[in-house]
């Protein structure tokens, strides 16, 4: 397996992944009218392009045959202080392999190169990453709900951790 950095070339496998990996990840979570309207929300190609023009930094995890496994998402959030991890997803049968902590170290490097002292982001209160994350060193700094459109919510907490 490796990490790379992404470009809008790989658009495509990023919305693949996420079409794989939602389903099983949020099906206890969310509702499935809420599951798709959030997948064709942020994971459609004209939202995918906007965020690589923000300056979004998107890494693929590539298996040995090339294929893409998994991704993350990252941004400065405060110049200097703050990048946020706004997406990490490794397809469901290779969980548990390394490949997410080998995503999360990308985006520590990234956000490091760029001064951050800090890694913040957001998880579904009912998401069982939010362990995961607790074991990654995060901590919950506040518990929000955020609206996101059509009725629908983000049930969050927000959690951070110093890099």
């Amino acid at each position: 397996m490796k990490i790379r950095p992404a470009t809008k070339q790989d658009i495509a496998s990023i919305r693949h992944i996420a079409h794989e990996t939602w389903p099983v990840a949020y099906a206890k979570i969310l509702a499935t009218e809420q599951l798709e309207y959030m997948l064709g929300l942020m994971y459609n190609n004209a939202a995918l392009e906007e965020q690589f023009d923000q300056g979004h930094h998107f890494f693929i995890a590539e298996a040995d045959d090339n294929q893409a496994i998994g991704f993350a998402g990252t941004s400065e959030l405060v110049p200097g202080k703050t990048w946020k991890l706004h997406k990490l997803y490794v397809l469901p049968g290779i969980q548990k392999s390394g490949t997410g902590k080998a995503l999360m170290q990308a985006v520590v490097a990234i956000a490091k190169a760029h001064h951050a002292t800090e890694l913040s982001l957001n998880v579904n209160r009912n998401n069982p990453a939010y362990h995961y994350y607790l074991k990654s060193g995060f901590e919950v700094a506040e518990t929000v709900d955020i609206p996101i459109g059509s009725g629908f919510f983000m049930h969050d907490y927000v959690m951070k951790k110093p890099i």
